[in-house]
């Protein structure tokens, strides 16, 4: 199979309608203050514990089509013994690698931020090819506040972001390119919506001039929304935007747009997607991306205690279904209720 229709395969099996991705990937500080909500010891054990109980929830690919794994994870096998990458697969579900290497102070810019990791991704990309990945994920962080981001972090973590792309189609690999800009603070929804539409604009760009097939990539956006300090808009409200947004800066080769959930409820970030989806047809598949949105109500459940993995794995089930029912815009807040 060539690199161009083996990408091709990869996209078409995550870009599948009414299915999302799973987020699993959280670094070692952000795992540890997830379990700490829970009173639960971040050791290696109780990371793949938590990851194996993901991973093997029964039916998960019915609504799941691929899941970001953590280094750690790619290398970690379930309580019977199969690699997790392995147990991914053998639902339907693709499994992904985050490759970034997180954010640092951009230099010259007080108060932007740059990802790193591009040094010897090509080598990482190779080993983790080996281990079963099939796709890779990226993201760059953008802070808002009356003067930020600036030109330079703007262009810097869009560069960036192409850079990273153009490694991975090279290598085999389809990329998530993941902007995301930041809910901190008191911003409103039109200053979110301006500074997403710059991001988004210079990402483009930037993809462009690295040769990056958009056809074989994935973006990773926040929908636009105020900040947390800020007063909500209404979900009707963040649709229209965010779709706004997409609809000036995203070209329509781009076959999938995933969200992130970005600090919303799970109950907020599935409304937000269905409403979208309840809009006129769009040239992109919209669908998710979620991390704790998915994640929060089987992780309360779980307690770290084996006696609790049914009721946690039917948690996870839920949040899924109800996420795959707001990628079709069959989702309605009565179902929270009646499935809970």
């Amino acid at each position: 199979m060539s690199t161009a229709s083996e990408l091709q395969s990869t996209v078409d099996a995550m870009v599948q309608p009414g299915k999302g991705l799973l987020a699993a990937d959280e670094s070692g500080p952000t795992i540890a203050k997830r379990f700490k909500t829970i009173g639960v010891e971040s050791n290696e054990e109780y990371r793949r514990a938590w990851r194996d109980l993901l991973l093997s929830t029964s039916g998960l690919g019915e609504y799941i089509s691929g899941v970001i794994l953590y280094e750690e994870t790619l290398g970690q096998c379930s309580s019977k013994g199969t690699p997790l990458p392995e147990l991914a697969a053998s639902q339907g579900i693709v499994p992904g690698i985050k490759v970034d290497l997180g954010k640092i102070p951009l230099a010259h810019a007080p108060g932007d931020e740059i990802t790193q990791g591009l040094d010897g991704l090509a080598q990482r990309l190779a080993g983790y090819r080996k281990q079963g990945a099939r796709f890779a994920k990226w993201r760059a962080v953008y802070n808002i506040s009356p003067t930020r981001p600036g030109r330079l972090a703007i262009e810097a973590n869009a560069d960036a972001l192409a850079s990273y792309a153009a490694i991975c189609q090279e290598a085999g690999i389809v990329p998530i390119v993941e902007p995301e800009v930041l809910m901190d603070g008191d911003h409103t929804i039109a200053r979110s919506f301006e500074v997403t539409e710059a991001v988004l604009h210079e990402v483009f760009h930037a993809l462009h001039r690295h040769a990056v097939v958009l056809e074989h990539m994935l973006l990773k956006p926040g929908m636009v929304i105020a900040g947390s300090n800020a007063g909500k808009a209404s979900v009707e409200d963040v649709a229209r935007q965010t779709v706004q947004v997409l609809k000036r800066t995203v070209p329509a080769a781009v076959p999938g747009v995933v969200f992130l959930s970005g600090g919303q409820t799970p109950e907020q970030a599935t409304a937000h997607l269905d409403a979208m989806n309840r809009l006129a047809a769009l040239p992109w598949n919209l669908s998710f991306s979620y991390g704790r949105a998915l994640q929060e109500p089987p992780l309360q459940a779980w307690k770290g205690l084996a006696a609790n993995v049914a009721v946690a794995q039917k948690a996870l089930l839920k949040r899924a279904r109800l996420n795959s029912e707001a990628c079709l815009g069959r989702y309605e807040t009565r179902m929270e209720v009646d499935e809970g």
